[in-house]
């Protein structure tokens, strides 16, 4: 598929919309003792929560989150583990699993606000472009098109283009897709927001701005093959 590529802006943000929400924050005041969370105005409820957080060792704090987000995922020693990582190094962008990496953001940033810092400061970049296929594509663009169209723009010290050659050149799988964008959003028209980690892509790496590129699936490969 054949597409033409515009970025509009990169932005850095600190934290993701919507990633908490008032029910959230009611359950975690519980599983961090606070007894009176149906009591508080809706606005109050976070700064409680940090409040009822700083009462908490920095770990087990991290335990409680993690175990509140990630439970069904994570086993018990490997929140034990996490909980211990986060206070020395960023999780978000080096746990081995990137699936989970938005969570672990999301865990990381509440922590690093209830505790004026003593967490890694992780960040994301939100990168507004136009993609305009060609007359009459119908084809559903995703996380994995998208970072195949933007991957033609940037520079070849990029990570994503450094470590999965193979997969934005369609040549393999690329799973890892669903793991390093982590929203996607299609804005109306031809515009879309996208949003990954720092750890995969930045504003610096953009070497192009405007251009055409070809987007090969990893089935177009095998047919030709």
């Amino acid at each position: 598929m054949k597409y033409q590529v515009k970025i509009k802006d990169v932005k850095t943000a600190d934290e993701l919309d919507g990633a908490w929400n008032n029910n959230d924050f009611k359950e975690l005041l519980a599983r961090f003792e606070y007894p009176d969370a149906e009591q508080l105005k809706p606005a109050e409820l976070q700064e409680y929560l940090f409040m009822a957080i700083s009462d908490f060792e920095p770990n087990e704090a991290a335990a409680i989150l993690l175990d509140y987000k990630l439970s069904d995922v994570l086993a018990e020693g490997q929140v034990d583990n996490i909980s211990h990582e986060m206070l020395r190094e960023k999780v978000s962008e080096n746990y081995s699993d990137i699936y989970i990496h938005q969570e672990l953001f999301n865990v990381n940033q509440l922590l690093y606000k209830a505790y004026n810092g003593k967490f890694p400061l992780t960040k994301v970049n939100v990168v507004q472009f136009e993609l305009k296929g060609e007359p009459n594509d119908e084809a559903e663009v995703t996380k994995e098109t998208v970072l195949k169209a933007l991957s033609h723009g940037l520079s070849e010290n990029n990570l994503i283009k450094r470590l999965l050659s193979d997969q934005l050149a369609g040549k393999a799988s690329f799973s890892e897709a669903e793991g390093i964008v982590w929203e996607l959003k299609h804005k109306g028209n031809d515009d879309y927001s996208m949003t990954t980690s720092e750890k995969w892509l930045t504003k610096d790496e953009f070497t192009d701005l405007e251009y055409e590129c070809e987007v090969h699936s990893f089935e177009d490969q095998s047919e030709e093959e």
